[in-house]
């Protein structure tokens, strides 16, 4: 029976077409690695580029900061697109990006995805219309979890609201409201309603002011060495973007809970290539409490469910400021940043353990660093080197080449100090913080022509100060190799990745080595709705196999075979997909990337053996009204209860209903 289901989806693959999602979506799917598709950062990163769609940039009014925030073009294509557009003026149509040499097809069809030319042209100003949208969410699950009988405070239903006006690309103001399943609403500590609110208004362009933020905000300075909670650095992102360091203010308008600042903050124009950032921060924080009143641990999941955790919100107070003065001219940039923080209880963990004797202890934190580089169209270099109150170092530094068309090279050292702490910090890395961990990367890409490419890496990563499960020094060793062909409307794309890692043997005495390998498959049939005689609709269809083997004390394997399929006919786009996985356990899981509804970030990942299937209608009723709804179930063959603790539920299977809303007016 299983064998059938496994070759049902490879028939599917040939006589099923499919409209996989938009361009940035497949991108998305590209490039996340295991690691990436759990990290809260990728979820900040895909609310960015649904905001970007929903309001896409007009070319040639977008600021050289606007540029950056696309998360996958690096500094030299910024900087081409910045200069073409001062040599050559306004662009009149998206097919001039072909003269832009450092994009290749892949970037040029990701821009349409978030950019347009405005109806003048772009030679008569900003457009000034003015649009309000309200979007609601919310999930019905078709189970009952352990805590729903009791230890939840709250009834078992998911959901969120979005209002958000926008006045032309100079302003945007909003609210979102949002809850957790088993969260109270209206009752006990969220007597106001929503668990989680925030309030943000973002002007841009205002005389000198290039962007100013009340409420909630994101800010990310040089290479995220002590602030940077707007999206990530994954490994397969660092190479498609080469390296580039951002520097951003933006408003906080999703529904994460975790790493945003509350209060205002501005940059402005001091000069011709001057300019200076400035932010000041106030907001509650989760923390576990010692029996004394310190802060043992600052917690980031935002659930608020039983008593227990409603014990725990909104019980630190964190206040923080800072900022920095940039210069950028004549492809060089250098800028100086500082970032404080004082928490109203000491932040006082447990260290008995010998791998948390350093975790960030005390009521103040000071970090200072100064962040450096120079573009050119054929190279680029980038670095921020960085200090904590105490002395600690960290640096991370990269060199780029574009030796033609076809190579680039990329290169990148860091240096974390096993003292080196800092509350904000979020770069690069092996071992997921900035702090205990020096390592050098290296990745290629080869294009030969605009049907291959190839891209890979080598990360060598070295830890002198014990981890969690290791208790002396050691070190990893991850290596990636990913490769596509496009041919007219197909893409055939493969992936493997090996990573080494040390962990302790049963009595601590020595380190064992722990090899993991990871594949992926995959090919994509599409028929877009750019083909003239089309008439509004279009297909494609994506099979996926995943497959993944460990080594440590046992041997485990894991696989998962997956297709997508559906249609889009004008205002009508209809979407499924399946997928079957068997896995030995959890460290040989699947993940698996799925279309959602907006803003919704949907990663799953699998274990054990089952199947998952899931089918999403979404309509445009007119111009204003956008109605979605996602129906999905996973149905394991190997266990009668999925979950543990009050996440339990004591069936074989578990199914969800997504609905959606949004009006435009």
């Amino acid at each position: 029976m299983r064998t059938q289901i496994v070759l049902l989806f490879m028939w599917m693959s040939w006589t099923v077409q499919a409209q996989s999602g938009h361009e940035w979506e497949v991108y998305l799917n590209d490039v996340m690695t295991a690691e990436d598709a759990s990290s809260v950062t990728w979820e900040d990163t895909y609310d960015l580029l649904c905001e970007l769609e929903q309001h896409p940039l007009d070319i040639n009014q977008a600021t050289r900061e606007q540029l950056e925030q696309l998360p996958f073009l690096s500094a030299q294509q910024v900087e081409e697109m910045v200069e073409y557009l001062y040599r050559y003026g306004p662009m009149k149509s998206l097919g001039e990006l072909r003269m832009i040499r450092s994009l290749d097809d892949g970037r040029r069809r990701l821009l349409t995805c978030v950019i347009f030319i405005g109806e003048d042209g772009g030679s008569g100003g900003r457009v000034h219309d003015s649009h309000h949208e309200l979007m609601a969410t919310a999930r019905i699950p078709f189970y009952e979890r352990k805590g729903d009988a009791g230890a939840y405070r709250g009834y078992p239903y998911r959901h969120w609201l979005r209002y958000q006006l926008t006045y032309g690309d100079q302003l945007k103001a909003g609210i979102v409201g949002s809850q957790d399943a088993g969260e109270p609403f209206f009752a006990g500590k969220n007597r106001l309603g929503y668990d989680y609110y925030s309030f943000y208004l973002q002007l841009n362009h205002w005389r000198r002011i290039e962007t100013l933020v009340l409420g909630n905000y994101r800010v990310s300075m040089g290479m995220g060495l002590i602030l940077n909670n707007s999206f990530g650095l994954g490994k397969v992102s660092m190479l498609q973007n080469m390296g580039r360091p951002t520097s951003t203010l933006r408003a906080h308008s999703s529904r994460s809970s975790d790493s945003y600042l509350q209060g205002a903050a501005a940059t402005v124009n001091i000069a011709k290539g001057l300019t200076a950032t400035g932010f000041v921060s106030y907001r509650a924080m989760d923390a576990t409490l010692n029996s004394d009143g310190t802060a043992a641990t600052i917690l980031t999941s935002g659930y608020h469910r039983t008593e227990t955790e409603l014990e725990k919100k909104n019980n630190l107070k964190n206040t923080t400021f800072g900022g920095n003065i940039r210069y950028q001219a004549n492809g060089y940039h250098a800028g100086l940043n500082v970032v404080a923080t004082h928490l109203n209880r000491e932040l006082k963990p447990n260290t008995s353990a010998l791998y948390r004797q350093y975790y960030a202890q005390g009521y103040d934190f000071l970090n200072i660093s100064a962040d450096y580089g120079y573009v050119h169209h054929r190279f680029s270099v980038n670095g921020e080197t960085a200090l904590n109150r105490d002395g600690a170092l960290a640096t991370i530094n990269s060199v780029s080449l574009q030796l033609s068309s076809e190579w680039s090279l990329m290169a990148l050292y860091r240096f974390y100090s096993y003292r080196y702490t800092s509350l904000y910090a979020n770069s690069y890395s092996d071992g997921g913080s900035v702090q205990n961990e020096s390592g050098i990367y290296f990745g290629a890409t080869w294009q030969p022509s605009p049907s291959w490419k190839l891209m890979a890496y080598t990360d060598f990563a070295y830890f002198p100060w014990p981890k969690y499960q290791i208790s002396q020094s050691s070190h990893s060793w991850d290596n990636l190799m990913q490769l596509s062909y496009t041919k007219k409307r197909w893409k055939f794309g493969g992936r493997y990745r090996l990573r080494i890692r040390q962990k302790d043997n049963e009595d601590q005495t020595a380190l064992f080595t722990r090899t993991e390998h990871r594949g992926r498959l995959s090919a994509e049939y599409s028929r877009g709705l750019q083909i003239p005689d089309n008439k509004g609709w279009g297909w494609s269809s994506r099979t996926q196999v995943d497959f993944g083997f460990t080594s440590f004390k046992t041997h485990e394997r894991g696989l998962m075979v997956s297709e997508t399929v559906g249609f889009t006919h004008r205002w009508l786009r209809l979407n499924g997909g399946m997928g079957y996985f068997h896995t030995d356990s959890y460290d040989s899981r699947a993940y698996l990337y799925e279309l959602g509804s907006l803003y919704s970030y949907s990663v799953i990942q699998f274990s054990g053996e089952g199947i998952r299937y899931w089918l999403m209608v979404r309509a445009n009723i007119g111009k204003r009204l956008m109605l979605t709804a996602k129906f999905g179930t996973t149905n394991y063959f190997d266990r009668s209860t999925i979950g543990s603790s009050y996440q339990q539920i004591n069936h074989s299977s578990q199914t969800d209903l997504d609905l959606q809303v949004r009006c435009k007016f």
